[in-house]
């Protein structure tokens, strides 16, 4: 059957998208049918190589010149994308369609200053002076909620946070008033408050401008209350598709239901809470054990801990006279927004980063000022997950001999035992141990951020920091290394600091958990006191912007933040 009809803003028929390969050709696309009136939003949803991106790529013709074999029907705003001569392409780029890509700062030209990069997009469609793109430009970064916009328009990209450059991005999309913006994943890798804060000013450009919205995003948590008709991608087909609201009361698919209950959920008590609080650690520290008072034996202490970068007047306090403990064999959750000093405080935690002042504590003996010989025993037993495995693993290596780096600084196995000691560790990840050989480039996210923690697990460590290894993971991939890490937890008796942003994942994996603000912590307590009761506005503002499953309420929760927002405009 034909989704294309008269009237609608996106018209896409039989949709397939091929991608050439060494051996042939991958098909991400594979007859796909939609369309999107005017003004209206639908929600593209799947997992990542579901083909959603490639999809949405294929709208505005950026498939062209790839490689990549495209064929069946698209229109937007009655352009035949596909048959379109390239002068066509560029009127519809940016004047009727734009685009806000995943990674803003991969879209953005570094040299050069944002109101600049808006301004020429502005004159590629309008006839008009550089004085009235520049306007223009201040206008849009205004209208976005970028503070001090005439100023801001002259700074560079590197210069914005990641929440601001997203607004930029989206700044750039609404310059030349298009009638459809395109959104791939616009808040992947956002805190929650920043990710609230980009969905709610989607949601009020459409109300104020009548445009349409493709949301891509792997989180069905983040379409609940942005679109009005979801896409259930697998594979490059549609397995689903309806009204928002039937889709996640009602799933019909045993796929969508699976990405359902892969949404980790911030409204759920902590399925092991009462028993984790009734049950003693029975994991022993290494050393002398440093006896707490809430039971458990504790193995890492942080007092008054204190980190600062730069000097004089450029100083910065990254993490200010923070004091917390972490058990032997429990889950420490650390949230926070960007910049709020959590990954300062992990490295500080394993010593990967020299504390400016204050005292850790490992075993009862103090390490914070030990010098890296001293500390060479010890890194054994203090290893850290990095966010991005792209970045911690060196791409001319196998994973294997990435795996094997602290076995070999060890000395203590032949080559032979090294080799199975790494084959062994791959199997306990949910990896093949015979790729052994292969290189980063040939994993997904997922899979790389499984050979990370096998990387970490390596040298027998007593705590893991993990510095949100599940951000930029969709979210069935991320439920899968979230139970890895409470296998691994539970079977060799690790303790962890579980770093992020996200607090459903949080309380999902965590017995106590320390929320920070500004390099302090604010509060904290059990998993479950502080999600249920939390006393700080701060903890209460993060509970609020979490994503939830039901249309409903998440209507109702945009308003509430629109009316706060409101609020503290007018208050003297």
């Amino acid at each position: 059957m034909s989704a294309v009809s008269d009237g609608n803003l996106v018209e896409v028929a039989g949709l397939r998208i091929e991608f050439p390969t060494e051996g042939g050709s991958v098909r991400a696309v594979d007859g796909l049918d939609f369309t999107l009136a005017p003004g209206g939003a639908l929600g593209l949803v799947g997992e990542s190589g579901s083909g959603k991106s490639a999809t949405a790529y294929a709208l505005l013709g950026l498939h062209r010149g790839t490689g990549a074999r495209v064929s069946g029907t698209v229109r937007v705003a009655g352009t035949d994308v596909l048959a379109a001569q390239d002068a066509e392409l560029r009127r519809l780029r940016g004047g009727v369609a734009a685009m806000v890509f995943q990674d803003p700062l991969s879209s953005l030209d570094p040299y050069y200053a944002i109101g600049d990069q808006i301004a020429e997009v502005y004159r590629v469609h309008h006839r008009g002076s550089r004085a009235a793109a520049r306007a223009r430009a201040v206008e849009v970064l205004d209208r976005v909620g970028i503070p001090d916009a005439a100023r801001r328009a002259r700074s560079r990209p590197h210069e914005f946070s990641g929440g601001m450059r997203q607004r930029a991005l989206i700044a750039m999309a609404l310059a030349c008033e298009p009638r459809l913006l395109v959104a791939d994943e616009p808040t992947t890798a956002l805190d929650v408050t920043v990710q609230a804060q980009i969905l709610d000013l989607l949601h009020e450009l459409r109300a104020e401008t009548g445009m349409g919205l493709l949301l891509v995003t792997h989180d069905l948590g983040v379409v609940a209350g942005s679109v009005d008709d979801v896409l259930v991608m697998r594979g490059g087909s549609a397995v689903e598709r309806g009204p928002v609201t039937e889709v996640l009361r009602a799933p019909a698919d045993p796929y969508t239901r699976a990405l359902l209950s892969a949404v980790p959920r911030v409204d759920l008590r902590s399925a092991e809470g009462e028993e984790r609080a009734a049950a003693p650690v029975l994991v022993k520290s290494p050393e002398a054990p440093v006896t707490s008072g809430e039971g458990g034996d504790v193995l890492l202490e942080a007092v008054g801990l204190r980190r600062e970068f730069g000097k004089g007047r450029e100083r910065l306090r990254a993490v200010d006279d923070v004091s917390l403990t972490v058990r032997a064999g429990e889950t420490l959750g650390v949230v926070g927004e960007s910049g709020s000093g959590k990954t300062t405080l992990g490295r500080m935690l394993v010593r990967l980063l020299d504390p400016s002042a204050g005292q850790i504590r490992y075993g009862g003996r103090e390490i914070g000022g030990l010098g890296e010989k001293a500390l060479r025993p010890l890194r054994r037993d203090l290893q850290m997950v990095f966010q991005d495995p792209v970045s911690s693993l060196n791409p001319r290596r196998s994973i294997g001999e990435s795996i094997a780096d602290p076995l070999r600084a060890a000395g203590e196995l032949s080559d032979k035992a090294v080799v199975a000691r790494v084959k062994e560790l791959l199997e306990r990840v949910g990896l093949d141990p015979d790729w052994y050989h292969r290189y980063p480039h040939e994993f997904s996210g997922g899979q790389r951020q499984r050979v990370g923690i096998a990387r970490a697990l390596a040298p027998g460590p007593k705590l893991i920091v993990c510095d949100e290894p599940v951000s930029a993971l969709d979210v069935t991939t991320q439920a899968q290394v979230v139970a890895l890490l409470a296998e691994l937890r539970r079977d060799l008796g690790l303790s962890l600091v579980f770093i992020a942003h996200d607090l459903a994942v949080v309380r999902q994996v965590s017995d106590r958990v320390a929320v920070m603000r500004g390099g302090r912590i604010v509060e904290s307590g059990t998993v479950d006191e502080v999600y249920d009761a939390p006393q700080d506005p701060y903890t209460k503002g993060l509970l609020a912007a979490v994503p939830v499953l039901d249309p409903a309420e998440s209507a109702a929760r945009r308003a509430d933040r629109r009316e706060l927002r409101s609020v503290m405009v007018t208050a003297p």
